[in-house]
Formats: structure tokens, sequence, C-alpha cells
């Protein structure tokens, strides 16, 4: 295989890679936990961008489960953004399942 091919063919991916970091950065999702009660809304680079707490899940005597309820809801928020950038990151590799750990998966 020439090396002048490979070289290209990685400044083609290294491209669309960046491409695909620039479109993760509008996708968002919501995460849940207690029925809704907590909400969690991440974006493609995985940052947390809004959380709304409900009052019903504000009680001073439980502040433990409050705790749960965000951490909950940041885990379901984590799980839908990392799918959403698998989903992308597919049309990459040809559909090609990505390695364990791959870009933080």
């Amino acid at each position: 295989m020439n090396p002048m091919d490979i070289f290209k063919n990685f400044q083609n991916i290294q491209s669309r890679v960046n491409e695909i970091q620039d479109k993760l950065q509008n996708v968002t999702v919501t995460g849940f936990a207690g029925g809704d009660m907590v909400k969690v809304d991440m974006n493609g680079q995985m940052t947390v961008t809004g959380v709304t707490i409900s009052p019903d899940a504000v009680n001073p005597d439980d502040i433990g489960m409050l705790e749960d309820l965000v951490l909950a809801a940041i885990t379901d928020a984590s799980v839908k953004i990392k799918e959403a950038i698998r989903q992308e990151m597919s049309g990459l590799t040809g559909g090609m399942d990505l390695p364990p750990g791959f870009m933080g998966m």
C-alpha cells in the first residue's frame, strides 16, 4: 500500500472526526430520574447544560435521595449522549463497532 494513500485516508478521517465533533456540539439529550422529577440536559461534548428539579423532589430531611436522583439523571443523559455519538461515528467507521473506550465510550 502506498504510504501517501494511507496519509490521505488519515487526513480524510481526521477531517470527518472534526466535522462530527462540531455537529455534536448541537446535539442535546435529556436524562430523567425519579419519574421525571429530575431532568439533566447534556450536549454532545458531554457537558451538562441544564438541571431541572421538581419541588416534589426536594425533601430537606432526605437530601441523599435528591443527590441520588441527580446522579441517576446525569447517568441517564450520559448513556443517551454516548449512543448519539456512536451513531454519528458509525457513519465514519462504515457501521463498524467502535472499540470499547474509544473517545471515552
